[in-house]
């Protein structure tokens, strides 16, 4: 039997070769693709059973959501997230129901390094994955392999957008890890991307009975000012994103619950905005400049006769209206 150094060259070559046929989910920050049809590992939004990310409100207020809802439809092929050993079944309803099913992974740092050569100290991942019928409970499975499908989750919640409850074994945050690999925010250049389907300058609203849109203008009977500006959006209007960052919400800029009572931030490179008066597709993760964030709400239903419009506010209150003016020449 041959003896390989750690250093030596061979050992290393055959080393990077086993690397390359099973690689350790440890190498990879970012986990892979989850559900086919789904290549970013998109977070369900809120829907009229709750909202899927981390923290969430869950049982009237009185707990939070510890995992993610990562979309999936019915019956779509399920992979897995990251190489490690497999443990189940996972049984989250304890009922039986269509979906009550699911499985854990747990990648243990050195599963698939050549024993001659000293395993690296990294950190493991530990997973549940529910809602999902995989193809074995035991077993090692690898990065990206298919792990099984998506249980029919119409049948027991119908309407919501069906999705894999995702949770850490020890509770904490798993979005940045679904996060894709991304360049850090990418700009493409300090012009804002345009905001809304249909107003592709990103004109901004004049005045009406209920006020005007441009920065600065008079609020609450001449006792306070726009801090922000009004860029025109149908309501019901496909809204992208101005720029390349990372997501932060739910923003309620009236407090009520009203129609138009939801919002998001967005926090990038060299920028920082709130978008108000639209629903995004959720409010958490990364997304790129000129990317679908959400669509109008219907702004008509609580100000009937305005120009319907997404609130557009720099964290920092500054005026934003050069950046969007910029979106003309693009």
């Amino acid at each position: 039997m041959v003896e390989f150094s750690p250093f030596s060259s061979f050992a290393r070559e055959v080393f990077a070769k086993q690397l390359d046929a099973h690689p350790p989910q440890q190498q990879h920050r970012h986990w892979a693709q989850i559900c086919s049809g789904n290549p970013t590992n998109k977070i369900r939004g809120c829907d009229r059973y709750g909202c899927g990310y981390f923290g969430a409100d869950r049982h009237s207020h009185k707990g939070k959501h510890v995992g993610v809802d990562v979309i999936c439809a019915d019956g779509a092929t399920v992979y897995a997230p990251f190489s490690g050993q497999l443990s189940g079944p996972i049984r989250f309803f304890h009922n039986g129901n269509a979906i009550d099913d699911g499985v854990q992974i747990r990648g243990s740092g050195n599963c698939f390094f050549l024993t001659s050569l000293p395993p690296p100290s990294l950190p493991g991942y530990c997973v549940k994955l529910v809602c999902i019928h995989p193809i074995r409970y035991h077993g090692q499975i690898h990065r990206g392999q298919q792990l099984g499908r998506m249980l029919p989750m119409q049948k027991v919640f119908p309407g919501i957008i069906s999705h894999i409850h995702v949770e850490n074994c020890d509770h904490s945050d798993p979005t940045q890890q679904l996060t894709p690999v991304v360049p850090p925010f990418p700009q493409q250049g300090s012009h804002w991307a345009t905001v809304c389907s249909g107003n592709p300058t990103n004109e901004i609203r004049g005045c009406d009975r209920y006020g005007c849109g441009y920065y600065g203008a008079p609020r609450r009977n001449g006792k306070g000012k726009h801090t922000g500006v009004d860029v025109i959006c149908s309501d019901g209007a496909t809204v992208y994103a101005p720029f390349s960052g990372q997501l932060s919400g739910p923003i309620k800029f009236f407090h009520n619950g009203n129609a138009i009572d939801d919002g998001v931030q967005i926090s990038g490179s060299g920028f920082c905005v709130k978008l108000l008066c639209i629903h995004p597709i959720r409010y958490n993760g990364r997304i790129s400049k000129g990317q679908i964030l959400g669509k109008m709400l219907p702004m008509q239903r609580v100000f009937p006769g305005i120009t319907s419009h997404i609130h557009v506010e720099n964290c920092d209150h500054s005026d934003p209206t050069s950046n969007l003016e910029k979106g003309k020449w693009q």
